[in-house]
């Protein structure tokens, strides 16, 4: 099955300093058809002001994933890491049995991410947290596995679920195959151009749900970005 979301359709929430659309019920948005899809729990579109940002705030038990699409941004945690994550890279925090961070966009232009939130196989592990910077180039044309439940496998970062998440830079015109295995569930969405999902067309920052499907093939209308996530 697939589930065209349009953007339109998500919820919203403008803080001035931040810019929110929520894929999945998130905060003040509760939409009871739309608390997650699998283990994927908040797919949030954020748009974050210049020199300004999430103060320190607590997390538990929950896997977030930081795709930056223009911009940096910037994170302190109660770990002591400290690190920049610059557009088209990652980063990663397994909040395990607690943690508690900041999010900073400390640039002069604002900041475009994707955050990511994945149930984990597990609870009560020790926190965690990581970045990587990945070569644009590898993910021209096809999809580059950014980060994993088996990370070694995939030469990604590492997260503790039973997911993948992945990205593809597409011209117009250019394909690229997912393929899912019976069960699972796929979310995807193109911040950036139109697309086909298996002959679905879906817009710019539209929502695309997917299960069964087999092989996911996704066409660019025009240049694309795809950000996807594959979990059971």
């Amino acid at each position: 099955m697939i589930d065209i979301r349009p953007f339109d359709s998500l919820g919203a929430a403008d803080h001035g300093w931040l810019d929110a659309r929520h894929h999945f019920s998130f905060a003040s948005y509760y939409e009871p058809a739309r608390m997650g899809w699998g283990r994927i729990r908040v797919w949030n579109d954020d748009t974050i002001a210049p020199q300004s940002g999430f103060p320190p705030h607590p997390h538990d038990n929950m896997e977030i994933v930081t795709f930056v699409r223009t911009g940096a941004i910037t994170h302190e945690d109660s770990l002591g890491n400290k690190g920049r994550t610059a557009a088209g890279d990652v980063q990663v925090m397994s909040a395990g049995t607690g943690i508690t961070h900041a999010e900073y966009n400390v640039e002069d232009e604002k900041t475009t991410l994707f955050q990511i939130w994945i149930l984990p196989d597990s609870q009560g592990e020790a926190p965690g947290w990581d970045q990587r910077e990945f070569p644009k180039a590898s993910r021209d044309g096809g999809f580059e596995i950014l980060a994993s439940g088996t990370p070694e496998a995939d030469n990604a970062l590492s997260i503790r679920a039973d997911a993948k998440v992945a990205a593809a830079t597409l011209k117009a015109g250019q394909t690229a195959e997912w393929r899912a295995a019976p069960g699972r569930h796929q979310y995807l969405v193109a911040p950036t151009g139109r697309i086909k999902v298996n002959g679905h067309e879906a817009g710019p920052r539209d929502g695309v749900a997917t299960k069964d499907e087999g092989v996911l093939t996704v066409e660019a209308l025009e240049d694309a970005e795809v950000v996807l996530v594959d979990s059971r």
